[in-house]
Order: structure tokens, then C-alpha cells, then sequence
């Protein structure tokens, strides 16, 4: 079985240093460098199948946002915001020597791709939302809020992942093993030997002391961002998604890089690219010539 190998970037924030982890599967030298970002409480291991599919052709790369999995925290958690994300993933670029590149980016790791897409002279070529936009459910980001600080424990990994699989139901319909998967990748026992979500609690700040008028400055923002877009670029989204409107999605189709739309049926918030129909619609948007 292919299996990539476990690397770090030292990147900065306005408070100093912190490290950033990535996994990179395929040949470290193959200038076609595929970035796959993950949400905001997941793990670069959720792209370990669409990696394994794709990485005789592209060098995926993986990374651990800051504040996740292997990468280090930020001294204030302030700085667990977007635009400090985009500068991280150009520090990785930077580390990675690549000039183009095509980016995959889940729930908040579209966030991250909407924004370094938008860039003038951006390495961006083609870009994939996966149920992500300008425009979000405030009632869907309430929801996501409302457990991402919660300092939860548990005595065996078995509770621990009836817990995580509780609260990704909307990944839609997934085997025993597969649930097993997507939980032990989030899920680490500390000193005491509880289970518990592989994060720093201190993402919850930004959400935390979020208002209205932030969120609809933000939207306005991503919107000016979106416009801004030139690549080729696929949307992604899951029919039941209570984070992406529908009508936000068409949106997207009829402005800035006017993306083409999938939708999923029978999943939600977010596909998770596991199963080989959401990764056949990602393999044919990179290598179809009449989006390049």
C-alpha cells in the first residue's frame, strides 16, 4: 500500500513561530503539486483515499492546519483565522518550490483556497470548494460553534468515536470501518489516558467572539474574494448541507469563475471523499483539458 511520508514547516504568526505538519504522498520531484486542505475540526488524513487515487500523477500534499493533528498551536488563538491559514499555505508553497498548483479544500480549507485563489499572481490553476462559499448559514456555523470548544473526554476510543461519528452524521453514509477511520483520525489520548479531539480547544475563540456585523463583513469580503477568482473551479456540495445554501451555490455558478456545480445525494455538511464516486468527480475536473 502507498504511504506518504510525515514532514514540517516552520511558519510565523503576529505572535512568533509555530510549526505546521504535512503529509506528501507520490514523487517529492513531480512539479504537479496537488494541495488538499481539510475543515475546521479535521485532519489532513482525510484525504488519504482521494491521495492514494491520485498520487501517480500529482504530489498530493497534506497539510495539519495549526491547531490540529501534528502542527503545532498558536500562542494566541486569536490568530486561528483565515488569512493567517492563507499565510501558511504559502509558506508551505514556498517549502514545496512550487510555482502552480491545484487545490482541493474542505468546509473551512475552502475558506483557505477561496482566499489564495483571489490573490493577484496567485499559484493557484484549478480550485475545488467542497460545500463551501461566500455566503454561510449563521444557525449551521452556530451549530458548528457550539461543540468545537466543548472539552470533552472519554474513558475508551469506543465512546469516543460514537461521539465523533454522532456529530458527522451529515458526512452522509459511511461503513463500520470506515466511521473507525474518520474518528481515530481526530481522536488522541492525553497524559492521563483519556481520549480526546485532536485540536486545541482555542479555535473556539474566534467563533466565540464573532458578532452579526463580523459575519457580514466577512461575507462581503468573500464575495469581493470570489469575484476575484480566475482558475477553473469546481463546487462541491453535499444536497443536504445545512452550511451552503443551495441558492448560494447557484450563485457561484453565475459569477467570478462561474464554477461548475456537483451535488451529492444523501449527504450533507461535508462530502468527505472516501468513496470512489466523490473522488471520480475530483479526477475528472484536474485532468479534463477543457478546464485547464
Amino acid at each position: 500500500m502507498t504511504l506518504p511520508s510525515h514532514k514540517t514547516v516552520q511558519c510565523i504568526s503576529p505572535v512568533g513561530l509555530h510549526s505546521m505538519a504535512y503529509q506528501e504522498w507520490g514523487d517529492p520531484h513531480n512539479p504537479n503539486v496537488l494541495l488538499c486542505v481539510h475543515g475546521v475540526t479535521r485532519v489532513s488524513g482525510d484525504f488519504d483515499q482521494l491521495a492514494r487515487s491520485l498520487c501517480d500523477t500529482y504530489r498530493v500534499v497534506c497539510p495539519d492546519v495549526v491547531g490540529r493533528g501534528r502542527s503545532g498551536r498558536l500562542h494566541d488563538p486569536r490568530y486561528y483565522v483565515v488569512p493567517q491559514y492563507v499565510s501558511d499555505m504559502v509558506t508551505l508553497l514556498a517549502r514545496l518550490d512550487a510555482t502552480t498548483v491545484d487545490l482541493v479544500g474542505t468546509s473551512m480549507g475552502g475558506l483557505i483556497g477561496l482566499g489564495l485563489a483571489s490573490l493577484p499572481d496567485t499559484p493557484i490553476h484549478k480550485l475545488i470548494l467542497n460545500d463551501i462559499g461566500p455566503n454561510l448559514n449563521p444557525d449551521a456555523l452556530k451549530r458548528i460553534a457550539a461543540y468545537i470548544g466543548a472539552d470533552m473526554r472519554f474513558a475508551t476510543f469506543e465512546t469516543a468515536a460514537a461521539y465523533i461519528k454522532s456529530i458527522s452524521l451529515t458526512f452522509g453514509e459511511h461503513t463500520d470501518v470506515e466511521w473507525h477511520k474518520l474518528a481515530a483520525d481526530v481522536l488522541r489520548q492525553n497524559a492521563d489516558g483519556e481520549w480526546v479531539r485532536h485540536y486545541d480547544l482555542g479555535l473556539a475563540v474566534p467563533f466565540a467572539t464573532s458578532t452579526i456585523e463580523n459575519y457580514k463583513a466577512a461575507e462581503t469580503m468573500m464575495w469581493a474574494a470570489y469575484d476575484a477568482i480566475k482558475c477553473p473551479t469546481l463546487l462541491i456540495r453535499g444536497a443536504q448541507s445545512d452550511l451552503l445554501p443551495h441558492e448560494t451555490a447557484l450563485s457561484m455558478t453565475q459569477r467570478g469563475p462561474n464554477a461548475k456545480l456537483v451535488e451529492f445525494a444523501n449527504v450533507g455538511h461535508a462530502p468527505t471523499f472516501v468513496h470512489a464516486d466523490q473522488i471520480a468527480v475530483v479526477s475528472d475536473f484536474l485532468f479534463a483539458a477543457n478546464y485547464a
